[in-house]
């Protein structure tokens, strides 16, 4: 946690190391899987690092291509399945990644002369597409619960970096904030909707930590102390998304860790929760003194006269008929990857790229993009029927639909704590097996 303060800090003085910090981190772990052979899963554990700090190497300029961090994880994930192969129960996640394939033929004939097909496909399914390897890397994945707390450990750690980034960049909100809009000054000047994301999803990480790795008070104090600084820095974006689906998800984990619980676990969790409600009360409090009460006008959706809009999603409904519209006019194959954003443009509607993974897939894939979408919901509800064992299932598959719904898949994490859902999760006395079906097969 220190290491990554001092990270957070050292790339906000010296620009040049936020380059270093990126290629030392792909060397890392890259060094770990070979060494090992991925015996541990180390490409899993490369692969959540790289997605809670995708966000922070975009904004710090420290990755030559903008989808890079998507491009890392699923780069880790063949990795993985090259060394150590995938499960025979992997073949529905194969038929997903296939039906993806026919709106790359449909863009190549329905986009416009002058763009860019390649860099329209690339963009629109790399999400897709991450979430799809890295899906045939998880399912039926054998990891210990030590293993899976590492993991909520690695996507924690570069966040709280890229916190400590941004407090430093942000000035006196109390001074400089004068409206409900988006705030880019408590971002680093990046989009708010990604870092409210990806903030949203260090404070599930950090309460995952406190209940399963809060071994003394001093673990106990550091990780609350964590939540409430996430979730203040969180809120003071006023994009709302990301908080709000990093409550639903936490309040999801403390149900089913709570009801699989018994005895002096039970009775700590409830010391644990009274502790969680004071740090929510004290960071809204906070956070609604720093704003000015600005924030409390944006979360009832009021401007900051406090008149109520008329539009609680912000411009939202009119991507999203925009793309039911494009999908009942194209209902077999959809209009092809990427090319919905040049209807809007052809209906002087601002040409932004969707802010819904889901009604996305229906416009660019048609009637596809319904098969697609029953196999991402359905499938693993029929695998968590018969392994109930990983706790952060039903938070995993939230933080997927809740976030492709504001924020659709501009980033790695959605996809990739979608695949988290698929993993089986042992206790530590039974050993993964060394030998799986190999991916190339």
């Amino acid at each position: 946690m220190i290491i990554h303060i001092i990270i957070g800090v050292l790339v906000y003085f010296v620009k040049p190391f936020a380059i270093v910090y990126f290629l030392g981190v792909v060397a890392y772990f890259i060094i770990q899987i070979l060494r090992t052979g991925n015996k541990n899963n180390e490409a899993l554990m490369g692969a959540a690092y790289i997605a809670g700090a995708e966000v922070f190497f975009r904004m710090s300029n420290a990755v030559p291509i903008y989808e890079a961090g998507k491009y890392s994880v699923i780069s880790f994930m063949l990795i993985g399945l090259f060394l150590s192969g995938a499960s025979r129960k992997s073949g529905v996640y194969w038929i997903y990644i296939f039906l993806l394939l026919p709106s790359v033929l449909v863009a190549s004939i329905t986009l416009d002369l002058g763009t860019d097909v390649k860099k329209a496909v690339f963009f629109n399914l790399s999400g897709p597409v991450c979430l799809g390897i890295s899906a045939l890397y998880c399912i039926d994945r054998r990891i210990t619960y030590r293993q899976l707390s590492n993991l909520t450990k690695w996507i924690l750690l570069p966040i709280v970096a890229m916190s400590i980034y941004i407090t430093l960049g942000t000035p006196d909100l109390r001074e400089t904030l004068r409206s409900t809009g988006a705030n880019y000054a408590a971002t680093g000047g990046f989009g708010p909707n990604q870092v409210s994301t990806v903030l949203g999803l260090g404070m599930f990480m950090a309460l995952v930590q406190l209940i399963v790795n809060s071994k003394n008070k001093v673990l106990l104090f550091v990780h609350l102390a964590l939540i409430g600084f996430l979730l203040y820095k969180g809120i003071i974006t006023f994009s709302r998304g990301g908080v709000i689906t990093g409550l639903v998800c936490s309040g999801a984990f403390l149900i089913i860790y709570f009801a699989g619980s018994k005895g002096k676990v039970r009775r700590k969790m409830i010391t644990y929760l009274i502790l969680l409600g004071g740090v929510v009360v004290g960071a809204s409090l906070y956070s609604s003194f720093q704003t000015n009460g600005l924030i409390n006008k944006r979360y009832t959706n009021r401007d900051a006269a406090g008149r109520l809009k008329s539009d609680i999603t912000t411009g939202r409904a009119e991507l999203l008929e925009t793309e039911i519209s494009a999908f009942y006019n194209n209902p077999l194959v959809g209009v092809g990857a990427g090319k919905v954003k040049e209807l809007r443009g052809n209906e002087n509607i601002v040409g932004v790229a969707s802010h819904n993974e889901i009604s996305r897939l229906l416009s660019e894939h048609g009637i596809l993009g319904l098969v697609i979408l029953g196999i991402l919901i359905i499938y693993p509800l029929v695998f968590r029927s018969k392994n109930r064992r990983n706790y952060l299932f039903f938070s995993a598959l939230l933080f997927w639909f809740l976030t492709i719904n504001h924020s659709s898949m501009r980033i790695a994490a959605p996809g990739f704590i979608y695949a988290l859902c698929l993993l089986n999760i042992v206790n530590e006395n039974k050993k993964t097996p060394v030998r799986r079906k190999r991916a190339l097969r």
